[in-house]
């Protein structure tokens, strides 16, 4: 068989000889270590992505956990708003209808003193008129002696009922 030297031949020897330069500059275990690195790289992203996953579902359940006792705490404050307005108007109310009563009582008193107050000036009236009728009855019919003795006593009369 003879060997010729054809191009054949020399892919062949530079095939050989490049996989030997590979092989010699260590060429698979930088792709393996660039591997490597690449797979350790993509591992920690792959943890930190699940960290921070992790993380934001904590700080979504913490954040829901808010939001409930925000809506818990004004249900709270809007149930005790209510209650004191319910009280103050209630409160309103009872003063209203003391004030009106107070009011009433006072007009009524003012109405009975007046009437007695009427009823004081119409007795008073009717007393100076009688008195009046009595003088002129009395001047027609009694002298001067029965009249002194007559106003002394009735000033005896006044004097014991004012005292």
């Amino acid at each position: 068989m003879e060997f010729a030297l054809d191009a054949t031949f020399f892919a062949f020897v530079g095939l050989v000889l490049f996989l030997a330069l590979v092989v010699y500059l260590k060429v698979p275990g930088m792709m393996a270590k660039s591997l490597d690195d690449r797979a350790d790289q993509i591992r920690n992203e792959l943890s930190e992505a699940k960290r921070l996953r992790e993380e934001a579902q904590h700080l979504l359940a913490e954040y829901q956990r808010k939001r409930k006792e925000a809506e818990a705490e004004a249900a709270h404050i809007l149930a005790a708003a209510e209650r004191e307005a319910e009280m103050f108007t209630a409160e309103a109310k009872k003063k209203t209808e003391e004030f009106v009563a107070n009011r009433t009582a006072v007009s009524e008193a003012k109405i009975k003193q007046a009437e007695a107050d009427a009823m004081k000036a119409v007795r008073s009236a009717a007393v100076d008129l009688a008195i009046a009728a009595a003088e002129t009855v009395l001047v027609k019919k009694a002298d001067a002696k029965l009249q002194s003795e007559l106003f002394s006593s009735a000033l005896g009369q006044v004097k014991a009922r004012l005292n």
